[in-house]
């Protein structure tokens, strides 16, 4: 298991929550707010008491997205890269996740909550 929890609405164990669980939803984000991984932005919001933060540009090299398949955990590149597909174990991702990027990483039109939208 990861060292940081996945928290989130009705989580199951390949990381599918009660607002995203088709076969596609294995994907958690990190949120650099409370440095902890969630099924999808409405779980943050659902569970947790204070704005969401983003995954911030500077701290792209530290892993931020994880597999519920395989649980191995790698970068927002790597992640953007994959053809929505895991690069440990090949599961296939949801592509639907792409219309919330803003929401779990620090986007390069600087659409995010952290302020910094130079990067």
């Amino acid at each position: 298991m990861p060292s940081l929890p996945v928290r989130g609405v009705d989580v199951g164990p390949e990381t599918r929550c009660g607002h995203y669980r088709t076969d596609r939803d294995i994907v958690s984000f990190r949120f650099d707010c409370c440095d902890a991984y969630y099924p999808c932005f409405r779980c943050h919001a659902a569970v947790e008491d204070h704005e969401a933060i983003p995954w911030p540009r500077n701290r792209f090299d530290e892993p931020s997205v994880r597999c519920g398949a395989c649980d191995s955990a790698f970068t927002v590149p790597t992640y953007l890269a994959c053809a929505y597909r895991c690069p440990n174990c090949d599961a296939p991702f949801n592509p639907g996740c792409a219309a919330h990027a803003d929401r779990y990483f620090e986007t390069a039109n600087g659409e995010d909550d952290t302020g910094d939208a130079d990067g």
